[in-house]
């Protein structure tokens, strides 16, 4: 009988309140809008719901325990930053990524433009083809926090496999 390869799936989320006066990074860029994401870091949403996801996949906890939003060392720094120390400890524990899947809650601005761009930075720090990194976006229909452009949420799944 062949030995079945050894998956892990993960899964992470992230919410952050939108405010004026703060850039909006998404993916690892930096949309033009009126409205940023307040955080501790540049409160990058889909990076640290896939840092979240990569992290569960091998229950390693969350982005918050390994990066603490009380460490001054942390304020204001770029998330690209902390999804390649995230990468490093999903290689340290022996797996790759098979694929990421990511939706982002946005009402405005659209991210579907920006979205090609998103996964040519993402691909970059966690050595992946674009098409392995699936990015979705859609509004709440102007429902609740996120439909009334107060907050932004992201989800992502990833799927590991030992090397």
């Amino acid at each position: 009988m062949q030995a079945k390869p050894k998956l892990r799936i993960g899964y992470g989320v992230d919410v952050h309140q939108l405010a004026e006066g703060y850039p909006l990074w998404i993916g690892g860029i930096q949309l033009p809008s009126p409205l940023g994401a307040v955080g501790h870091s540049d409160a990058d949403v889909l990076i640290h719901a896939i840092c979240d996801a990569l992290l569960g996949a091998l229950a390693l906890r969350d982005i918050g325990f390994h990066f603490s939003d009380t460490d001054p060392k942390y304020k204001g720094i770029d998330s690209k930053i902390l999804l390649k120390e995230v990468f490093r400890l999903v290689s340290e524990k022996g797996y790759g990524i098979v694929n990421i899947d990511a939706t982002v809650i946005l009402e405005t601005p659209k991210v579907n433009p920006h979205i090609e761009q998103m996964q040519v930075v993402l691909a970059g720090i966690l050595n992946l083809a674009t098409d392995e990194i699936s990015i979705k976006a859609t509004t709440h229909e102007k429902v609740d926090s996120f439909g009334e452009k107060r907050a932004i949420k992201a989800y992502a799944s990833a799927l590991l496999y030992e090397l």
